[in-house]
């Protein structure tokens, strides 16, 4: 069964942070119907993105400028148990669907509100996109190079990640309190976190990494691994022998931090000599910690993210929950909406959150 069976999440966000974040609920089981506008999310031109955000949830075209789709939409908020909107600050407001509006029908409902700095502060009606969030949050060093289209877009996936997060939370409190929750979710906000819990490390000039053996190295065949060697006197060694760098393999780590130019020199002299296959088969069988760059095609066909059902999500029996965006209770139960719903698709319905084959 879906570990969030039964939530109702009334989804009114567009483009990638909300649809994400609503997602992540609907794959656990959660009832999600999505509310576009007249003519649909602008994000329906571009069909493959908008599908891979959007599987499992319902679809409703409202206007929210008329009476009769604010009516509507307000109908539908009274009967949820989420409410999640990515206006910018005030917007919702202005619409007749903000936070006031929706908890004087529904006290107890979750209203998440997630934008890109905030409801409230000096930088909450500035414009801006992942690159700019990453850049006030200090995730950007000086040096970055500007990010390419297919770039991970940090900001906006990781506060998707941490919406989903609170909203849970904020569900179980109501569930058990009948008391509703107003989130405040900036994508800012996320990323400034993430950096501020890290400690600020001085990097070498030379742009070698932090320890010897941590970081990117290049191969023979114009590829690329990874190495993930920290403080670990094992892993160190076996990585050294691995790569034939036997004289360097019983050096203790207080004097590798003081020889890191020289020893991580060496490390990336030898990947080099070595193909991205042969590295990962000598690094792997060694017990190293080692691991290569992807390209998005090579993971969708990676054995290991189809085996753990990460690319195309698989029911299996047992009692183990794999905690992946295609996570399922393998104790089998109710089923999930597969697939993306047409503009409208679903007008009309109500919450009947079990029942997926309505006509």
């Amino acid at each position: 069964m879906g570990l969030l069976d039964g939530l109702r999440v009334l989804d009114l966000t567009m483009w990638r942070p909300g649809p994400y974040a609503t997602q992540l609920l609907a794959q656990q089981g959660a009832d999600v119907i999505k509310v576009e506008p007249p003519g649909g999310e602008p994000m329906r031109a571009f069909r493959s993105h908008f599908d891979l955000l959007n599987q499992g949830k319902r679809s409703v075209a409202l206007d929210l400028k008329s009476a009769a789709g604010r009516e509507r939409c307000l109908e539908l908020a009274a009967g949820a148990e989420v409410f999640v909107e990515g206006f910018r600050p005030g917007v919702a407001d202005r619409l007749g669907v903000g936070d006031d509006a929706v908890r004087a029908l529904n006290p107890a409902i979750v209203y998440c509100s997630l934008s890109g700095y905030g409801a409230d502060g000096p930088l909450r009606d500035v414009p801006g996109h992942d690159v700019n969030y990453r850049a006030y949050a200090a995730a950007l060093g000086p040096d970055a190079p500007p990010p390419t289209a297919d770039e991970l877009p940090v900001a906006d996936m990781a506060a998707a990640t941490m919406a989903a997060f609170a909203i849970t939370a904020g569900a179980l409190r109501a569930r058990a309190t009948g008391v509703g929750s107003r989130l405040d979710l900036a994508m800012a906000d996320v990323v400034a976190h993430w950096v501020a819990t890290v400690p600020e490390a001085s990097r070498p000039a030379d742009g070698t990494g932090p320890v010897p053996g941590y970081g990117v190295y290049a191969t023979a065949d114009g590829e690329r691994v990874t190495l993930g060697v920290v403080s670990e006197q094992r892993l160190w060694s076996t990585t050294c022998r691995a790569l034939g760098l036997a004289e360097h393999a019983d050096v203790p780590f207080p004097e590798r931090l003081a020889r890191v130019a020289e020893l991580d020199k060496a490390v990336a002299a030898a990947v080099a000599r070595l193909t991205r296959d042969e590295a990962l088969e000598r690094l792997t069988a060694a017990g190293a910690p080692v691991a290569p760059v992807l390209t998005r095609a090579e993971m969708l066909t990676h054995p290991h993210f189809r085996e753990r059902g990460v690319t195309s999500p698989t029911r299996t029996v047992g009692d183990v929950v794999r905690v992946v965006p295609f996570a399922q209770d393998r104790g089998g139960g109710s089923p999930t909406r597969n697939g993306t719903a047409e503009l409208d698709e679903h007008r009309g319905q109500g919450w009947l959150s079990t029942d997926w084959n309505i006509e």
